[in-house]
């Protein structure tokens, strides 16, 4: 008799622990499920055929290389308007240009063109250029300075533009081909349940999405730096425009005392 009841009473102990372990072998599936999305970017890396491989990578070089030229030019642009913020009276108030040259920032723009200006009257006699009136070719030498940093401003913004017209019709390709890999499944299996359908839709929206997070970046700083660009190249065509003429000036007033002391 008392083992009969002791079958009993360790039945209803098993039944309770069966559903526990149930509940917890559900749960590590989940779990484990969770982990292994089979529509993440993981699995459109490990799944996708070379071309979503492709497309993915030209995405990813492209807004990689959006948000480098993106930052690089911002801390241009800002150090172009400090440089353009210290042409104060110190420089205008100089006794002479190669004086107001070195009172300007090492490196910057504004102090290249003022050098380079120096230089060309340094440098007009005893030249091939001679035969070139002075204030031409101080002129010359000043517009060549300033179009040479217009040329760097500008560098980068190519590409910016380039990606933000681009990038979304690359991800519309992987669009399309992530689409056209959900009906060859399709095919393939002769099934068109969402287990079949899900991951080439997937890899399609990954494509898409990935396409404007690269483009939408690049369109819109584009835009900004351009409007930073064109009004770093107004400060420092003006102010070229104001040294080419002091310095004509400057020399004219040295012809005119050589000559009265003559």
């Amino acid at each position: 008799a008392p083992a009969p009841a002791m079958a009993q009473a360790s039945a209803p102990a098993a039944n309770a622990a069966a559903p526990a372990a149930t509940a917890t072998a559900t749960a590590a599936t989940t779990a484990k499920e969770e982990v292994a999305n089979p529509y993440g970017l993981e699995a459109l890396w490990k799944e996708g055929d070379f071309v979503a491989r492709g497309t993915l990578v030209i995405m990813v070089i492209m807004s990689m290389g959006s948000w480098y030229i993106i930052f690089t030019k911002l801390f241009e642009q800002q150090k172009m308007i400090k440089a353009a913020n210290a042409v104060g009276e110190g420089f205008w108030k100089a006794g002479s240009m190669k004086q107001a040259a070195t009172t300007l920032a090492d490196g910057s723009a504004f102090r290249y063109i003022a050098e380079q200006g120096v230089k060309a009257d340094d440098h007009h006699e005893g030249t091939l250029v001679e035969a070139i009136d002075r204030h031409t070719w101080i002129s010359m030498s000043v517009e060549r300075a300033v179009g040479n940093v217009n040329s760097r401003l500008q560098d980068g913004l190519a590409f910016l533009a380039t990606v933000g017209s681009t990038a979304p019709f690359v991800g519309l390709f992987g669009t399309v081909w992530g689409i056209m890999s959900s009906f060859r499944s399709i095919a393939a299996s002769k099934n068109t349940s969402l287990a079949v359908v899900a991951p080439g839709i997937a890899e399609a929206l990954f494509a898409t999405a990935i396409g404007l997070f690269a483009a939408i970046p690049a369109l819109i700083f584009y835009n900004i730096l351009q409007g930073k660009v064109a009004r770093s190249q107004a400060r420092m065509e003006s102010f070229a425009d104001e040294f080419s003429s002091i310095l004509s000036r400057q020399i004219d007033q040295h012809v005119a005392s050589e000559r009265d002391r003559g």
